[in-house]
């Protein structure tokens, strides 16, 4: 069935789909051009018979210059790779947008993927394919700096309309993390010694 779906969105799409992950009996993740990925969102709502829209965010591969916060504070931080690993189907910008829908007749979906081009972070609107991604697109414009053409209300959801810069990018500083670390990886006590029932008896004595 997944392979079914795959032959039919790379009929759609010609060489709009980049690359692809089937892995039977698992998912199917597909990465489409970014010039394709509004006729991405189309062919999957109308060939491919994907009506139901589940979410679409936003992925941002650059490794955090903050480290993680499970790092011990008190330790030298960690030797780190610097490098960009763009994950499944792979990828050429550090920003890429991924969708998932499914076939409710089929009982299958399929995630897509698509770069967001480091000079303009815009891609296409799915706003007036799936009426559900006009929130989550909201959302991904708010948190990561992305902009969806042609979407029709790009307003805050979360954040005061003033506020600068978008928290969920790996480059934006969670102050709150750098005074105090994550909660539970320092400072935290030990388990009360398990209590020698037989030296327990003895003292008792």
């Amino acid at each position: 069935m997944r392979q079914r779906l795959l032959d039919e969105l790379t009929t759609e799409l010609g060489d709009g789909l980049v690359d692809h992950l089937l892995r039977p009996g698992d998912d199917l993740w597909v990465r489409v051009r970014t010039d394709a990925w509004r006729a991405a969102g189309l062919a999957a709502q109308g060939a491919l018979g994907c009506e139901y829209f589940c979410f679409l965010s936003a992925l941002d591969w650059l490794p955090s210059p903050y480290g993680k916060g499970e790092d011990d504070p008190t330790e030298p931080p960690p030797e780190r790779s610097t490098v960009m690993k763009q994950g499944v189907t792979g990828g050429d910008t550090r920003f890429q947008v991924f969708a998932r829908v499914v076939s409710p007749q089929r009982h299958v979906g399929l995630t897509l993927k698509v770069d967001v081009p480091d000079d303009s972070l815009t891609i296409d609107t799915w706003s007036s394919v799936y009426a559900g991604a006009n929130w989550h697109e909201r959302e991904t414009w708010e948190m990561f700096g992305i902009t969806f053409a042609g979407h029709p209300q790009l307003t805050h959801i979360y954040l005061p309309s003033g506020f600068e810069g978008h928290p969920l990018r790996k480059d934006f500083p969670l102050l709150a993390r750098i005074v105090k670390p994550w909660p539970g990886i320092v400072d935290v006590e030990p388990m009360p010694a398990e209590v020698d029932d037989e030296g327990d008896a003895e003292g008792g004595e």
